[in-house]
């Protein structure tokens, strides 16, 4: 095949019976076979020494076997969209190398990795930064219990039974009973258990599994204490039973 007037470089993809994929690839048209198996072993991890080629149209079909090491590759019928098809003959297995779990992995001990300098662990306990940088840790834990402090501070002042208006940032005010009130699992912190007068809410007061009051479905919601206002609210008519 004459190359005259034709790319110095051809558009292949690359694919081998040692692994599921295929690799896009631009190589000279000068390059000998022997050259073109040596860069073929970074991208299938075949060795050099054995490997079969054959080249297939870019719609799969069989051209021929590439079985020249001193032959130029431009000297095959090879264009872009061309695959060249590689054939391990070294009996690894299919998939060997793209099974992760085999790779060996670097492993360390805790007790040798403080001791290096130049970890990542290292640079946080130098510069005191996160978990490391203890007056923000002791800061941090001081909020939380202030916080704490104040959601059962305010918990204790709503009674389960009792009637109460929920007010969130974005939401129109929603009317109902108190359910619950305490701790949970599904989040830190305080809760304010609601059943509410229509269905506004978003569960029938069970949340991850856990129960914590009984209502119908859509009629339950756990929101904080703060956003709860204890009093005499009358239940209201949202006109839901009018709509079809």
């Amino acid at each position: 095949m004459s190359v005259t007037g034709t790319p110095a470089v051809v558009s292949v993809s690359i694919s081998s019976s040692l692994n599921s994929f295929r690799a896009l690839k631009r190589y000279a048209r000068g390059l000998t076979l022997a050259e073109l198996k040596c860069k073929l072993e970074l991208v299938v991890g075949s060795p050099a020494s054995c490997m079969d080629l054959e080249l297939y149209t870019p719609d799969d079909k069989f051209v021929m076997k590439l079985d020249s090491d001193e032959a130029l590759l431009g000297s095959y019928p090879i264009d872009d969209g061309c695959r060249i098809h590689v054939i391990d003959r070294s009996g690894t297995q299919l998939g060997e190398y793209e099974d992760v779990s085999r790779v060996e992995k670097f492993e360390i001990p805790d007790s040798k990795y403080e001791q290096r300098t130049d970890s990542a662990r290292s640079f946080l306990k130098r510069n005191k930064l996160g978990q490391y940088n203890e007056e923000e840790t002791v800061r941090k834990e001081a909020e939380q219990k202030q916080k704490l402090a104040e959601e059962k501070a305010l918990v204790e002042a709503i009674p389960v039974g009792s009637r109460c208006e929920v007010q969130v940032a974005g939401q129109p005010n929603k009317r109902g009973t108190v359910m619950y009130a305490g701790l949970t699992e599904f989040k830190p912190g305080y809760w304010i258990g609601v059943k509410y007068d229509e269905p506004l809410g978003k569960h029938d007061g069970s949340v991850g599994g856990k129960r914590y009051f009984e209502c119908q479905p859509k009629y339950g919601a756990l929101v904080k204490p703060q956003q709860v206002t204890v009093g005499d609210f009358p239940e209201e008519d949202y006109g839901l039973d009018d709509e079809m």
